[in-house]
């Protein structure tokens, strides 16, 4: 049977985190992937204007 991954996404030393997924093409095969990172709350605008 396959694991189900879990995110937490909960408060660690007072400092929420969320979980940025962004699509990025290959420039290789031209075909799609999905970049994942976990970033704080507060910090998640300035990641996605990347």
């Amino acid at each position: 049977m396959a694991k189900k991954v879990v995110a937490t996404l909960k408060k660690e030393g007072g400092v929420s985190y969320a979980k940025v997924i962004r699509a990025v093409k290959s420039d290789k095969t031209g075909a799609y992937t999905f970049k994942e990172e976990m970033v704080p709350s507060t910090a998640v605008q300035d990641t996605l204007k990347k």
